[in-house]
């Protein structure tokens, strides 16, 4: 069909407003114009309308188009009977499905964000994430998917533990997110306008954020927001660990020895939750810095479910041997630090008595 027949059918043939267009996006028109040819390669005709042949759609054109349509049909199926609708849930599973396919990113966060996207939509949104490399929402399901399952979280660890050059891109975007915070954090801290209380708060997110930002690439960062959630559980990580190669083995124990380091050389880091609750700092990433207690469990957990296929790996001894001098120096430490617990309960307990 000729590109004039296509228009003469369109405007014969109107279908109501309601019906699928066969086309509904805005074409390229790019891949499309150069290809046109005169159907008859007659240079003395006289006549003003040329038949063109050449008229095709291209692939991806053609794929957002089917995807368009079978969406709208879906739709319009639902709708027909709201009372078989979920509170909307129905309605909502069909928007981000086909705001994933058609890659309309902003609604897709905004039904993360909000809320309301369900449990069994997950599995297939991490995937479809995955392929389309978008890291940052994958953050975003992190942070906000209260019902991450095994299967997900293991799909999740993979991508951000053996990337691909082509995710490096929205990685790098999560990355830049955590320096402006940590920028910001060091702003905030030498800042003569804030008040005393908040200064101190901003000195200890500021030393919390340095930490967690110096030293790690971008796929590591993106890990942070797993390890760092309420919402995931020994449960939850431990098939998922027992489910990775060797190298992502190897690269989960490089991330987690990382943080034994930092916690090692920064003994006075910790949890800093009022600097994402005061509006004045703005600091919502120290939600997401990983505890120590954290890190050590994991560590443990790897290496339960896993210590006698990385035993055999020359790169696992060098790790752990890495990992052995850090964690005594630590267990040193938090002995020192019970010592002056159980000293300072004592003095408490002596100057109570001396009071009453």
């Amino acid at each position: 069909m000729t590109l004039l027949e296509v228009i003469k059918d369109a405007s014969v043939n109107s279908k109501p407003l309601d019906s699928p267009l066969d086309y509904p996006i805005v074409l390229n028109p790019g891949g499309i114009l150069p290809n046109l040819k005169p159907e008859v390669e007659d240079e003395s005709s006289s006549s003003l309308i040329k038949p063109l042949i050449g008229w095709q759609i291209s692939q991806t054109d053609a794929e957002i188009i089917d995807v368009s349509k079978k969406f709208f049909t879906q739709l319009k199926a639902k709708l027909k009977n709201t009372n078989n609708l979920d509170k909307g849930k129905d309605v909502a599973g069909l928007v981000l499905d086909g705001s994933v396919s058609l890659e309309i990113w902003e609604v897709v966060k905004a039904l993360i964000v909000n809320g309301i996207t369900e449990h069994s939509c997950y599995s297939d949104l991490v995937t479809k994430l995955v392929v389309k490399k978008r890291s940052d929402l994958l953050c975003l399901c992190i942070k906000h998917g209260f019902d991450l399952g095994s299967s997900e979280i293991l799909t999740i660890l993979r991508y951000f533990l053996s990337p691909s050059k082509d995710s490096y891109d929205s990685m790098v975007t999560v990355k830049k997110e955590w320096e402006c915070q940590a920028l910001l954090a060091i702003e905030k801290a030498s800042d003569s306008n804030l008040k005393k209380k908040y200064l101190l708060i901003a000195k200890e997110a500021s030393i919390l954020l340095m930490m967690a930002y110096d030293g790690f690439s971008a796929s590591e960062i993106c890990l942070h927001y797993l390890f760092s959630s309420s919402n995931i559980n020994d449960v939850m990580l431990s098939p998922s660990f027992s489910k990775l190669n060797s190298k992502e083995l190897i690269n989960l124990i490089r991330y987690l020895a990382k943080w034994l380091k930092k916690y090692e050389r920064f003994p006075q880091a910790g949890p800093c939750p009022k600097a994402s609750s005061v509006s004045v700092l703005g600091l919502n990433v120290c939600d997401w810095v990983p505890k120590l207690e954290d890190v050590i469990k994991c560590l443990g957990l790897v290496l339960d479910e896993n210590f006698s296929s990385l035993v055999l790996h020359p790169q696992f001894h060098e790790e752990l041997r890495s990992i052995e001098g850090v964690v005594s120096c630590l267990t040193v430490e938090a002995k020192f630090c019970h010592l002056m617990t159980d000293v300072v309960d004592k003095i408490k307990i002596e100057v109570k008595g001396e009071n009453n």
